[in-house]
């Protein structure tokens, strides 16, 4: 009997083990995040050439000491534009998400809570915002404010917030209808206290991990406009518009577009990775299992 009970303790405690334990894939995205930010901050301070230096007579150059990577059409230095480009697809894809997350989120939270005619009304506008395609709607917004990094941004944030919102409200509907909100509730607690209290702290997990995911998608989004030409405005470089450059120079120097495209996917690639990892730890439905 004992060694029955034993080995339904052991097969019940290695799913946890198993839940907990991080695999390889996720601290090799973790390594790359940390290289990207790393030179993306510090691109300043390293014994990089200015990425806006021409030198037509080096054009398309070979890898070589003084460029690492080769240089571009222009005779640019290659590398210090993937650094520097780093630096402004981190940017846009940190910065819009937060607009997304910040005025969704709260949204979400409080149609979620209050429900009635807010709820209705929140849910409505949101659905008239998804009716409209989203790059065409940045091409045409980007088209007429012209190209700056703020208005990039701001577009894209705002595109944003359906999907933060519905996040937000799909875990407040769930949480708003736990024993812990519930008794907050008979104790007498504010409306305020609750929202701050009790349902933030548990909705900011989910909102997290889709933040994580929101920047992946945001990168490819500016990456494709800079690729068409609406993106971050010339001389400034991102990986989407050193892309479209390289476009030019595929059949004698290939790695143009190859380079900052690699970059591109491994970055998307690892805050995917992550948002996943962290949805699947915070995910009730896989800790009951």
């Amino acid at each position: 009997m004992a060694t029955l009970e034993l080995s339904l303790d052991e097969t019940n405690a290695a799913p946890v083990r198993r839940k907990r334990r991080l695999g390889a894939l996720f601290w090799v995205a973790i390594g790359w995040m940390v290289l990207v930010f790393a030179v993306a901050i510090f691109a300043d301070l390293l014994p990089l050439p200015s990425p806006t230096d021409r030198d037509l007579l080096e054009g398309r150059g070979p890898i070589a000491a003084e460029h690492w990577l080769g240089t571009d059409g222009l005779g640019r230095d290659e590398l210090s534009r993937l650094i520097y480009g780093a630096r402004i697809s981190l940017i846009v894809g940190l910065c819009a998400p937060m607009i997304g997350v910040t005025i969704g989120g709260a949204l979400g939270i409080l149609a979620g809570y209050f429900r009635g005619r807010f709820e209705s009304i929140v849910v409505g506008s949101m659905d008239v915002l998804l009716a409209f395609p989203p790059l065409i709607l940045a091409l045409a917004v980007t088209a007429y404010l012209g190209q700056s990094i703020f208005n990039l941004t701001c577009i894209l944030g705002v595109l944003g917030i359906p999907a933060f919102m519905r996040v937000a409200r799909a875990a407040t509907l769930t949480l708003a209808r736990r024993e812990f909100v519930i008794a907050a509730q008979a104790l007498g607690a504010t409306h305020a206290r609750i929202l701050l209290r009790e349902l933030l702290p548990n909705v900011l997990l989910p909102l997290l991990a889709f933040f994580l995911l929101g920047v992946a998608v945001t990168i490819v989004v500016e990456g494709s406009l800079s690729f068409l030409g609406l993106g971050v405005p010339p001389p400034i470089s991102s990986w989407g518009s050193m892309i479209g450059e390289g476009r030019e120079s595929l059949d004698v120097a290939p790695m143009l577009a190859f380079i900052p495209a690699i970059a591109m996917f491994l970055t998307v690639l690892s805050f995917n990775l992550i948002g996943d990892t962290i949805r699947a730890l915070t995910d009730p439905r896989q800790g009951a299992l």
